[in-house]
Order: structure tokens, then C-alpha cells, then sequence
């Protein structure tokens, strides 16, 4: 299998977790590249006509976007507890928290492209705030499940896990521990798996 990443993306970063919480990563290959929303990237809107990554190209030869489908199909190869539960009671319970911390992301990035790459004449301050408040509510919204990040390991934990990462990567002014110490007792411990150190966003 080949994974089409770029380090900075914390969508790819999650697959990496999730693919090296399972035993999977040795056996996919890492290939890295850039996109950005003005700039055409022919190879990933082959594979990807929305323009994203990652891109998970498997032994089959099929392309697997987005960064949901990539990590429920890599759960469905190994044979360790899986990371994306069947129980109701525990399933639905995770998927709502992974995708507040997607749309955390989500936020983020955009902000990030407005600031980053956009002509700073045609920027959209309120536009960007407007963003920003989404980050706040998801973060609010996930301190008062925290006490779900306790239990055995699943796509909840690595997604908000790298969501958070991001923040600390590309928005450190919201210095988010200080108003959400269960998210930060959270990460504290998270952060320390050998699948968080070794693929710190640059």
C-alpha cells in the first residue's frame, strides 16, 4: 500500500497513528507531496477529485479518500482490537467525538489557508473568526466528553489527539490547556505514545 501525506496535515498524521497503533505502517509506503486550494496537484486529483489528501492507494490498485474511509478500511486489516467499535453503546459515542475533532481541523486548515496563503488584501477577518469560533465550540464540546477519552483505545482518542497536536502546530495563541484541563491531562499522556512522537507534524 502507498499513503500520499504531507507531514503538516493532521488528516494524515491520524492515518499514520491509526495505521502505527495497528502494526499496519511498516507496510505502507509514505509518499510525501503538497496541496494547497490554488494550486493544482494533477497526481492527487487523478486519484482524488476533491483535491485532498491523504490519498491511500491499496495493493489492489484503488485510490481511498478521505481521512474517515482510509482509516476504517486500514482497521479492517489487522487483527488487533479494533479502533473503530461495533458496540452502539461505545460506536456511536466515538464517531460523534472523531468528528468534532475532524471539524476542528476542518476550521483550522481554513483559517491556516486564509492566513497563509491568501493575498493578505482579500483576507476575511470576520470570515476567519467566524472559523475560529467553530475550533472553540469543538474544543468546549470535547472538554465535557473527555471523560470518554479514558477508556480503551479507539479513532476517537487519535483524532482528537491530532487535532489538538495541530492547534499546537499551527495556533498556539489559543493555548487551549488553559481553559480545557481534561483535554490537557488528555494529550499529556497521548502525546507520549510512539505513534504521536514519531510523526510530529513539520
Amino acid at each position: 500500500m502507498q499513503l500520499i501525506y504531507a507531514a503538516a496535515s493532521p488528516f494524515a498524521r491520524k492515518v499514520r497513528v491509526l495505521a502505527s497503533e495497528t502494526g499496519l505502517l511498516p507496510g505502507i509506503e509514505l509518499i510525501g507531496t503538497a496541496v494547497l486550494p490554488v494550486t493544482l496537484n494533477e497526481q492527487i486529483n487523478r486519484l482524488n477529485p476533491l483535491g485532498k489528501i491523504p490519498v491511500l492507494l491499496t495493493d489492489d490498485g484503488e485510490a481511498l479518500f478521505d481521512s474517515r474511509v482510509i482509516c476504517e478500511y486500514l482497521d479492517s486489516l489487522h487483527d488487533r482490537p479494533r479502533l473503530f467499535p461495533s458496540e452502539p453503546a461505545v460506536r456511536w459515542p466515538a464517531l460523534r467525538l472523531a468528528a468534532l475533532a475532524d471539524g476542528l481541523m476542518e476550521a483550522a486548515l481554513l483559517v491556516r489557508y486564509e492566513r497563509a496563503v491568501r493575498p493578505s488584501e482579500h483576507q476575511w477577518d470576520d470570515w476567519a473568526e467566524g472559523q475560529l469560533g467553530k475550533v472553540c465550540r469543538a474544543l468546549t464540546a470535547l472538554e465535557a466528553h473527555a471523560g470518554q477519552l479514558q477508556g480503551p483505545l479507539n479513532i476517537a482518542h487519535i483524532t482528537v489527539a491530532c487535532a489538538l497536536g495541530y492547534l499546537d502546530f499551527r495556533f498556539a495563541e489559543i493555548a487551549w490547556r488553559e481553559t480545557h484541563p481534561g483535554l490537557a491531562k488528555f494529550q499529556e499522556t497521548f502525546a507520549a505514545r510512539e505513534s504521536m512522537q514519531t510523526t510530529i507534524p513539520i
